[in-house]
């Protein structure tokens, strides 16, 4: 509660914290539009790959010309302006930036983004979910080893959901689930970038005029984004992932109700686990007081006593009185993203970051995919990210879904199947593939110590 007075005393000791972004989309436009707002903060350079699309961006978000005129991040360091750059490399390796901000959405970019971070001691906020579901677990180990802080972003649900389980159970409760809410049906697994403005009631025509991504929205839809979340959500909290998420539909007021274990007439699988709930009940109305765009945890009372605490301030609760939730409406994405600089920076604490590696997300074929298919990715038309314990991905050697993008398939992989390493054809010296089979070969290795 005191990141606010923080950041003016380093505004106050001309000591601004120094932040380079990566990334000017829409997740980085709307932490731009914050900056200047927020003192104590000095934004000493963006790389993007156009340096074109950045200045558009802080155009339209109403910064100033001048603001963003200097020609080098050593000049818009000593005269308190921005550089836009296209090396996102030389941004990190710069002296003159403290804290990086990875917002770009490639996993190997990630990945090659958190290196060079800890080669240069740099701070890094991960936007960037799509690296850490793949390799978060390592890139976190790497980073410690380096004394730099990892943390996932404020603002982006994971985050929000980890300072929920911290609160829950810093208060002292056993917490049961936790998650977010999205719009869902069973149908959007099979959702391609060809069928997915008919799911959100927009024409081709009306999305390209809102310079809309199909492939980007489709991830959304399709169960793949939900599946990254909350593998970060598992490996940030040790909550267990379970084999496959249910997205059951459920309204902020039964969230007790529903997201309790089964053998208290909920629906959990485990106590202590993610989970994703839907806005659409499975006939497609809408649900009643949905949460599709908040977080949520659910937790236990633990004894009698705090069953007639819950009851006296009036907290809804399960109908035996013996679980209750809490949650968050809304989550601002960028415009929070404020919150992990500040906390990295001045504060030297992450706002979620992998303790363990409990989730994986494996990519899973959307229809009967044939021998010599190249994969398409997240959100594309061949594949969609399913969330399963790591210990199950690892017995399928699965494939997971930050690299199935660009590989042709040796054999054919019918509908609903997960896709295997063996299954592709893949790069092996690519940086991304290596990390990643580290970290699979790290884990697995500590799994049979913990077993013998």
């Amino acid at each position: 509660m005191n990141l606010y007075a923080k950041l003016q005393a380093r505004a106050a000791q001309g000591k601004p914290v120094r932040v380079g972004l990566i990334g000017a989309g829409k997740f980085g436009s709307m932490y731009l539009s914050q900056v200047p707002r927020t003192p104590g903060i000095h934004l000493v350079g963006i790389a993007d790959l156009s340096a074109e699309r950045a200045r558009a961006a802080l155009k339209n978000v109403h910064w100033p010309e001048q603001r963003y005129g200097a020609a080098t991040l050593e000049q818009a360091a000593g005269n308190g302006s921005t550089a836009i750059i296209e090396d996102s490399m030389a941004l990190v390796a710069s002296p003159f930036i403290d804290v990086v901000i990875d917002a770009t959405g490639s996993p190997a970019a990630g990945i090659a983004h958190v290196l060079a971070c800890c080669e240069h001691k740099k701070h890094i906020v991960m936007v960037n979910v799509e690296a850490d579901a793949l390799a978060g677990p390592l890139l976190k180990r790497r980073a410690d080893e380096a004394g730099i802080i990892y943390t996932l972003a404020y603002g982006d649900q994971p985050a929000l959901i980890c300072e929920m389980v911290d609160w829950a159970r810093a208060t002292g409760f056993e917490v049961i689930a936790a998650g977010k809410g999205t719009k869902y049906l069973p149908a959007y697994h099979a959702s391609t970038p060809a069928t997915v403005w008919d799911y959100y009631g927009l024409t081709a025509q009306e999305a390209q005029l809102g310079g809309m991504n199909p492939q980007m929205f489709n991830s959304f839809l399709d169960g793949t984004k939900s599946a990254l979340e909350m593998a970060a959500v598992a490996n940030a909290t040790g909550l267990a992932a379970p084999n496959g998420l249910a997205f059951p539909p459920v309204g902020v007021d039964d969230l007790a109700r529903v997201l309790r274990p089964r053998e208290d007439g909920g629906m959990l699988e485990q106590r202590g686990q993610v989970e994703v709930i839907s806005s659409l009940e499975r006939d497609g109305r809408p649900v009643f007081r949905d949460l599709r765009w908040g977080v949520y945890v659910t937790f236990a009372a633990g004894s009698e006593y705090v069953e007639r605490c819950f009851k006296e301030y009036g907290l809804v609760t399960d109908p035996s009185g013996k679980y209750t939730s809490m949650y968050k409406p809304f989550h601002l994405i960028g415009l929070e993203l404020g919150i992990s600089v500040a906390s990295a920076a001045l504060r030297g604490e992450s706002t979620g970051a992998p303790v363990c590696w409990n989730g994986d997300v494996v990519a899973t074929a959307k229809r009967d995919l044939a021998e010599g298919e190249t994969l398409d990715g997240e959100g594309g038309f061949t594949v969609y990210g399913k969330l399963m314990p790591a210990q199950d991905s690892m017995r399928l050697n699965g494939l997971p879904l930050g690299l199935a993008h660009g590989v042709k398939l040796k054999r054919a992989v019918a509908a609903g199947q997960a896709v295997s390493w063996n299954d592709v054809a893949f790069n092996a010296d690519a940086q991304a593939v290596r990390f990643r089979r580290e970290m699979e070969a790290v884990f697995a290795k500590e799994a049979r110590l913990q077993a013998a």
